[in-house]
């Protein structure tokens, strides 16, 4: 008995084209068959020939884009350049390592494919999955699905197909634009990103939010964060004082370059600060020596501060945070930071939010990667000693958080996030393709360490311009 699936594209052809069976409607009822079946196939196919001389033919069900999902991990620089909307392409060094990521639900073999094209001559690339490699040689110049082989998948959660050219003889090695899978190990859930790539790319941001205590107005928001060594990866905004409005913390920019930033978001919503009007931008009130401020745009807008400062990982900063009402229906919100060496509190800047009256509201922190071509490198943080400060001059510590994560998480665009408590500690992770995996809109509770924070308010800072 012949199955559908068994007879190659060339065969159901033939049969179009012959006499051997009715016509319909003057059609070839064999061609109205491949017509639909053309129409409604999913699966990837392509005849190679094996290394006995018989021929054999891998199945794919599923196309992972390389332009969302794959980095180069020995050269992060050359990611933005490699690493296009087309996909892989200007790839020339033989010392270039990419890696594309996707997580699988089940085991078994996995049939694995390349759609790639070369731009002129042959090229040899090694193919690596699970430490089993595997050397194909291509030549075709315009895209076609070509196989690499079948691999074992003994373990669920994130894996990568690793790529490195050999050998070429134009002038790069290959353009590549989708890693193809199939078989039992690609049956099961898959993960990977599948559109909004740049957000994709980024990777899922994390955040924790803490329960205050009701009916309670909320003056000042105290915070600490300690980033462990080699978890300060560039790309990193490490958020400590969140509120309604805006947001306090510290980043990673460069390779030499560190900042405390805080920013307060205009109550009108627009992605360019210049389309503001008058009457609801954010107005600087004061800021600190060495502080730079402007606008922002494009998550919102506002008024936006930072200061150059080279934090350290392992060291513990403080963060302090006021907001409160002011003049003609505003607020104005203030941020100081700790520097441990000088053991000062320094002045980052104040903003006045105006069409807005209110204490702080919704306290909370969060970590993200800003830098699409650091998203697969993991990042982590500890957010300790949560206090605020309300309106009758009491401290109250906040011991419980309830951790989320952004839309690129819901989505299930891309599962490597966590988040909780351990010990007197809260926590956040994210990015890396790593398995853990913390339950999103859970309550998490950490340790109380009951000594509040020592601060004489009057000696800080006046904000002035």
């Amino acid at each position: 008995m012949i199955r559908i699936a068994d007879i190659d594209l060339n065969d159901w052809k033939k049969l179009a084209n012959s006499g051997t069976s009715g016509t319909l409607g003057g059609r070839n009822v064999f061609t109205i068959i491949l017509l639909l079946l053309l129409a409604s196939c999913q699966t990837i196919s392509r005849k190679t020939v094996a290394e006995d001389g018989n021929q054999k033919k891998l199945n794919f069900t599923e196309a992972i884009t390389t332009r969302g999902n794959s980095w180069v991990v020995d050269k992060v620089e050359d990611n933005q350049e490699l690493i296009s909307e087309s996909g892989i392409s200007k790839w020339e060094d033989s010392n270039t390592v990419i890696r594309t990521y996707f997580k699988v639900g089940r085991t078994g073999s996995l049939n694995v494919g390349l759609n790639l094209k070369v731009t002129s001559g042959t090229t040899k690339l090694k193919v690596t999955l699970n430490g089993e490699s595997k050397v194909v040689e291509v030549s075709n110049v315009d895209y076609e699905p070509v196989e690499v082989g079948v691999f074992d998948i003994t373990d669920t959660g994130y894996h990568f197909l690793e790529l490195q050219g050999l050998e070429k003889t134009g002038s790069s090695f290959a353009e590549v634009n989708e890693v193809l899978i199939g078989g039992p190990a690609a049956s099961g859930e898959l993960t990977y990103v599948k559109e909004d790539f740049y957000w994709g790319r980024r990777g899922p941001s994390v955040h924790l939010t803490y329960t205050a205590p009701e009916h309670t107005d909320i003056v000042w928001f105290y915070n600490e964060i300690t980033v462990p060594e080699n978890e300060d990866v560039v790309g990193s905004y490490y958020m400590a004082n969140g509120f309604g409005e805006g947001y306090f913390g510290m980043q990673v920019n460069s390779e030499t370059e560190r900042r405390v930033l805080f920013s307060v978001w205009s109550p009108y919503e627009t992605q360019d600060p210049k389309s503001i009007p008058e009457e609801y931008r954010i107005i600087l009130l004061g800021k600190g020596e060495g502080v730079t401020t402007g606008e922002f745009g494009n998550e919102g807008s506002g008024g936006q501060s930072y200061k150059v400062f080279n934090w350290k990982a392992g060291n513990t900063y403080k963060f302090l945070l006021k907001g409160a009402p002011s003049v003609n229906n505003s607020t104005d919100y203030t941020a100081y930071f700790f520097d441990p060496d000088t053991e000062k509190w320094n002045l980052i800047a104040s903003f006045r939010r105006p069409h807005t009256k209110t204490y702080l509201v919704r306290p909370h922190s969060f970590l993200e990667n800003f830098r699409t071509e650091m998203g697969h490198l993991s990042r982590m943080g500890e957010y300790t000693n949560q206090w605020i400060y309300d309106t009758k001059g009491q401290w109250h510590e906040l011991t419980k958080a309830k951790f989320t994560a952004d839309a690129t998480a819901r989505k299930g665009s891309r599962e490597d996030y966590a988040g909780g408590a351990v010990d007197n500690k809260f926590f956040m992770k994210n990015c890396g393709f790593f398995d853990e995996k913390t339950t999103m809109d859970t309550f998490h509770e950490r340790t109380a360490n009951g000594i509040a924070p020592e601060i004489d308010f009057s000696d800080l800072e006046k904000p002035r311009l």
